[in-house]
């Protein structure tokens, strides 16, 4: 069990508690109403009621209780930077970020094994963001509410740089930018395509790193983080990813997408210093583009 002190500012008069210790803490409000319905929350010694109204100026004492323990279930993954707040590894192809069921290998359960982490009372990792099951790559992960929330507030404000490595059929330009209205396939929900009236945009830009037997290397900096968004802006660009079964087309030279998430970088959650991580490339990639390089 630790200890909290909150000092509430006057300009918070008038808020309900629970809506006022969500924000202070960046808690779900759901979690936050827990912790004052288990008594965890007083103000002058007392326990107190979720639709308490605060005058200002109070002092609120917390305890929270120690995160419950989560299932740490998968493979020992590489560590590409770590602090008291975040960490980033290196995501194998293969592996979802989240968990299938309770037993099942994730890269949040794998991650729950290095270090500390109290995510909305849970010992395991914060999503900011997230990276397809077959996309390898760095993969950034939060070690506490707040630095979960500052985290996702700088993707939201653009401030988080994504930069991915991809083997594409086809021969596309030195460089290129897409920008096109994205939203899910009137034929098959379970689908996206940028071939709907929209108001969602998506916006990603690339250049080849190096041409390859009958396709080519690119560097695909993305812009916005619509799901599968790299897959299909380029297949339906006319540059589908090598291996992607649902929207690229098959290649012998990689089982799999090949989609590596090279580079990431944001500010640090706890000054704003900015990070700039770089997962290596994985041998199934890094193989692929040697043999494409040969048959050419």
């Amino acid at each position: 069990m630790t200890q909290e002190i909150l000092d509430v500012p006057r300009e918070a008069a008038g808020e309900r508690l629970d809506r006022y210790l969500a924000r202070a803490l960046a808690l779900p409000v759901e979690r936050a109403r827990a912790l004052i319905e288990g008594r965890r929350v007083r103000i002058r010694g007392k326990a107190c009621a979720i639709q308490r109204r605060l005058f200002g100026g109070e002092r609120i004492e917390l305890d929270r209780p120690p995160p419950a323990a989560g299932r740490a279930v998968g493979p020992s993954l590489a560590v590409l930077y770590d602090d008291e707040d975040c960490l980033v590894v290196a995501k194998p192809a293969g592996l979802p970020v989240e968990p299938a069921g309770p037993s099942s290998p994730s890269a949040v359960g794998a991650a729950s094994r290095l270090g500390r982490f109290d995510v909305d009372g849970r010992a395991v990792p914060g999503l900011p963001h997230r990276l397809d099951a077959d996309t390898s790559g760095a993969l950034l992960l939060a070690r506490h509410d707040r630095a979960l929330a500052a985290l996702r507030a700088a993707f939201e404000a653009d401030a988080v740089e994504k930069e991915y490595l991809v083997l594409v059929l086809g021969t596309p330009p030195e460089r290129g930018a897409l920008d096109t209205p994205y939203g899910r396939s009137p034929a098959d929900p379970r689908r996206f395509t940028t071939r709907v009236a929209s108001a969602r945009r998506a916006r990603l830009s690339f250049t080849v790193e190096r041409r390859l037997a009958g396709g080519a290397l690119l560097r695909v900096v993305l812009d916005t983080g619509r799901t599968h968004q790299i897959r299909v802006q380029l297949a339906e660009a006319g540059f589908p990813v090598l291996g992607d079964a649902v929207y690229g087309v098959p290649s012998e030279a990689i089982a799999r997408q090949a989609l590596h998430a090279e580079r990431l970088a944001f500010p640090r959650p706890r000054d704003g210093a900015r990070v700039d991580v770089r997962a290596p490339v994985p041998e199934d990639l890094a193989r692929a583009i040697e043999a494409l390089a040969r048959s050419g």
